[in-house]
C-alpha cells in the first residue's frame, strides 16, 4: 500500500461494532451440499456457531436458485432447514434458523412467479440478485411483476454491480424510487469485493438507502471478513442510522 493510499483511507473504529443489534441475518448459505456455501453439516454448525458469537440470535438462511446452475426448490430448502435444525439443536446451538432463498433474476423466474408460491422472509421479502457481468433487461418490469403478485423485492449486493457503480449512483436512485428495498453484504465494508464496492456502499449508507443488512456467509473466511468490517465506521453508521429492519423479521 503507497502512502497515498494511507493518506485517503478512513479511520477505523477502535471498538468492532457490536452485531448483536442487527440481530437478525437474512442473507447466508447454511444448507448444505445445496449451492456454493457450507458443503457438509459439519461446515453449517461451525458457520452458525460463528454467527452465534458474532452475537446473531437469528439467521435466515438463503440457498441460491439459479435455473443454469442450482435448481433448488421450496421442498429442497425447507427439507435441508429441517436438517440443519435438527444438527443445530443436537449440538446445543441457540441460534434460530429459518430459510428462504436467493433468487437470480433469469429466464425461469418470472415463470415461477407466476405459477407458484415463492420463499419470502419477515413480510413477504423476496430477496434476489442479477448478473455481475451485465446490466439486466427489462428490470423494471420484473420489479412490477414481484410486486403485483404480493412481494416486495429486495435487491441483494447492490454495490457489487459494476455495470451501475461504474457510472453513477442515478440507477440506483431508480430502483429506490420504485420501492426496492437494498441488502447490504457486511463484507462489502472489508473492502473485499473490491475498492469500488466499498465506495459506493459507504456512499448509499450515507444516502440512506439500505433497509437491510447480510453476511452473504458461505464458509469460515467470510465469518473472518466480517470480523473486520465490524471496525469499519461505516458499519457503525448504518446500524446508528435506524435504517435497517432486520429486528423486524
Amino acid at each position: 500500500m503507497s502512502i497515498f493510499s494511507n493518506l485517503f483511507r478512513k479511520p477505523q473504529l477502535g471498538k468492532p461494532v457490536d452485531l448483536s443489534v442487527v440481530g437478525i441475518d437474512m442473507h447466508s448459505h447454511f444448507i448444505p451440499g445445496i449451492d456454493d456455501g457450507a458443503k457438509t453439516m459439519k461446515d453449517s454448525l461451525e458457520l452458525l456457531r460463528a454467527m452465534e458469537e458474532l452475537g446473531y440470535k437469528k439467521a435466515i438462511t438463503t440457498p441460491h436458485v439459479m435455473g443454469d446452475f442450482f435448481r433448488n426448490t421450496t421442498a429442497i430448502i425447507t427439507t435441508g432447514l429441517e436438517q440443519v435444525r435438527n444438527a443445530a439443536k443436537a449440538e446445543g446451538l441457540q441460534i434460530e434458523i429459518e430459510a428462504a432463498a436467493e433468487y437470480y433474476y433469469d429466464y425461469d423466474l418470472e415463470g415461477k412467479i407466476k405459477s407458484e408460491r415463492l420463499l419470502t422472509f419477515g413480510l413477504d421479502y423476496f430477496l434476489f440478485e442479477v448478473s455481475y457481468m451485465n446490466a439486466p433487461d427489462n428490470l423494471d418490469a420484473f420489479i412490477f411483476l414481484l410486486q403485483t403478485n404480493g412481494y416486495k423485492p429486495v435487491l441483494a449486493h447492490p454495490e457489487r454491480y459494476p455495470f451501475w457503480y461504474s457510472k453513477n449512483l442515478e440507477h440506483y436512485e431508480k430502483l429506490k424510487d420504485k420501492g426496492v428495498y437494498f441488502q447490504l453484504n457486511i463484507n462489502a465494508l472489508s473492502g473485499h469485493y473490491s475498492i469500488g464496492a466499498k465506495r459506493v456502499a459507504e456512499q448509499m449508507i450515507d444516502k440512506g438507502w439500505y433497509e437491510f443488512l447480510g453476511s452473504d456467509c458461505h464458509h469460515p473466511g467470510h465469518i473472518e471478513l466480517m470480523k473486520k468490517a465490524q471496525k469499519e465506521n461505516a458499519l457503525q453508521k448504518l446500524i446508528a442510522s435506524g435504517k435497517l429492519l432486520n429486528n423486524t423479521l
